[in-house]
């Protein structure tokens, strides 16, 4: 061992799977890997346990767009017992990889990769040890020696060379169990297990709010098929003002699966590292956003399609945005879900991509890595601009969710309102919470719900937040914030009452982004603006402000490359 880079693994969900994976791959023998994970369970994390999912919880991808592991889906799904197969309606002759899997199902998939991973390391000789029951309780980093101290439990520590946290996702409770009826997320979705009554508030109408759309609808009411098979919603006799009322900031509902041209969004991105390095040599570091909106997404039309490419191939990235919101906002929400779901059938069935949207998908995941190298100007238009309609259009809704969402508007027992962006919350002693928005027409409003469910998804945290007070304490780890190219952008800002604005007292303005400030490598960087070795960071809550998107799988696959590159460089 003492002739070993001890290496651990934080973390054995999704992200800790991948890490794995090219570790095992890099076939290194002067490595030796702990892999600590709070659960019994490798592989699933939050998304694809019961932490995260019930039966009724389906996955928004399919086998052909995972990155590839030891096995295809394909290949696993014959191995499965009949009887697994059967709890979730699967018949392995009639599966194929452009199928969505129920999302526990999917789980044991991943944990059963883990499992051939540790055989392959085991025959190769690879060094590799897995602590079950462990949570990561503190970090503490010590330069001097080259170490990092990792405590588990509140108790126990362990020294390594270097640590590559993993953690996960993380919901912070504030209300819940405190305030009754009050849940800061649907996950665990067991506690949304529930019998009522009464009206429901869900916070959001993205993928989680589905996730808690599907559990509370399959206990006050029952779904069937009509005559023409078409799928309906009957509510309960002892629920019967049961309903659930979804809270948007800007009304609508995200975008459905389709078929994807280039499964993977990883390769559809045309800008190169090459390009930005130019583009940041010449413009004071800063990587423009405009040339990713140009080279990442606009340019792909051009001979792929000509006619798309006409139309938009002089607009800004605002007048852009406006036009699709624009035809977005322009109909009911439900109605254009519906147009949706028959242009999404129609992609599937022909096998043809609905191109923009694919698009969009690609210049999200391109933009994630270099966002860090937008100026504070640029970030700020990326969030108020862009990013509104990337989270609806590539939300990518499985069908039969939109089945279910669109039976259960019609039994009227759905709704969507638009809140806009001065809406609040607030809990109630007694239980549940008044929602209070501003409506289009300027009138404001205050409702009652006994019940109310936060389902925003996964929020970006902040530096505060971040739960390694040994890597606080010691400035290890330093807030992330952006610099604005024109100071005088900074000065506005704070006269406008942005409190995410602050100066080194300089003469320089920057942004406060959430989480923490990494490198292209995932390593930390310190106060000194220096780069830590021993220390990576792959767990997407702490790392929002420089990588603004959030790409499941392809994400892990993308993050876990570059560390990698990074660690055998170091050996």
């Amino acid at each position: 061992m003492k002739n070993k880079k001890r290496i651990a693994i934080l973390g054995g969900g999704p992200s800790g799977l991948f890490m794995f994976k090219r570790l095992v791959n890099a076939n290194r023998h002067d490595i030796a890997i702990a892999i600590f994970e709070k659960k019994k369970q490798l592989g699933a994390g939050m998304p694809y346990s019961a932490d995260g999912a019930n039966d009724e919880h389906i996955t928004n991808v399919s086998g052909n767009e995972i990155p590839d592991l030891v096995t295809s889906i394909n290949d696993w799904i014959k191995t499965v017992p009949k009887d697994t197969l059967d709890k979730f309606h699967i018949d392995p002759l009639k599966f194929n990889e452009y199928k969505v899997l129920p999302r526990l199902l999917f789980g044991q998939y991943l944990t059963a990769q883990f499992g051939l991973l540790q055989q392959q390391a085991k025959n190769n000789g690879i060094d590799f040890e897995v602590h079950y029951d462990s949570i990561v309780t503190d970090i503490n980093d010590y330069p001097e020696q080259g170490i990092v101290t990792v405590e588990i439990n509140n108790n126990s520590k362990f020294e390594y060379d270097q640590v590559i946290i993993c953690t996960g996702h993380n919901w912070p409770i504030k209300n819940e169990g405190v305030v009754p009826r009050f849940y800061d997320s649907p996950y665990p979705p067991v506690k949304l297990a529930l019998k009522v009554n009464h009206p429901v508030a869900i916070k959001g109408s993205s993928l989680t709010a589905i996730d808690a759309i599907r559990t509370l609808s399959r206990h006050n009411g029952a779904y069937d098929k009509d005559d023409k098979g078409k799928l309906t919603y009957r509510i309960a006799a002892d629920s019967s003002r049961f309903k659930m009322v979804m809270h948007s900031r800007n009304g609508l509902l995200p975008a459905i699966r389709f078929h994807l041209e280039d499964s993977h969004l990883a390769t559809g991105a045309s800008l190169t590292p090459e390009d930005i390095q130019q583009n940041r040599a010449g413009n004071d570091g800063f990587l423009s956003l405009d040339l990713v909106f140009e080279k990442d997404f606009k340019i792909a039309f051009r001979d792929k399609r000509p006619e798309f490419y006409e139309r938009i191939k002089d607009m800004s990235m605002e007048d852009f945005v406006e036009d699709m919101m624009a035809l977005r906002e322009s109909i009911d929400p439900f109605e254009l879900f519906e147009i949706e779901y028959a242009e999404a059938e129609k992609s599937i069935e022909r096998r043809e991509s609905v191109y923009w949207k694919e698009m969009l998908g690609v210049l999200s995941f391109a933009m994630n890595y270099p966002a860090k190298y937008f100026s504070a100007e640029d970030m700020m238009r990326l969030q108020k601009v862009l990013m509104p309609l990337i989270s609806v259009v590539i939300a990518y809704v499985p069908q039969s969710s939109v089945e279910e969402m669109l039976a259960l508007h019609k039994a009227g027992v759905l709704e969507i309102i638009t809140v806009g962006e001065d809406s609040y919350v607030e809990p109630l002693k007694q239980g549940g919470a008044i929602y209070h928005y501003t409506s289009y027409d300027n009138k404001k409003h205050a409702y009652e719900y006994k019940t109310f469910v936060d389902c925003v998804g996964q929020p970006h945290l902040s530096y505060d937040e971040f739960p390694y007070k040994g890597l606080q304490n010691k400035r290890t780890v330093t807030p992330a914030r952006l610099r604005f190219k024109n100071a005088n952008e900074g000065i506005k800002a704070i006269d406008e009452g942005n409190k995410a604005v602050e100066t080194d007292g300089k003469g320089n303005y920057y942004l406060k982004v959430s989480g923490i400030t990494i490198n292209d490598n995932f390593q930390a960087v310190d106060d000194y603006g220096a780069l830590n070795e021993r220390i990576y960071i792959m767990a997407v809550p702490y790392i929002g402000g420089y990588n603004p998107d959030y790409s499941g799988l392809d994400f892990c696959e993308e993050a876990s490359g570059n560390i990698i590159a990074s660690i055998v460089d170091n050996l």
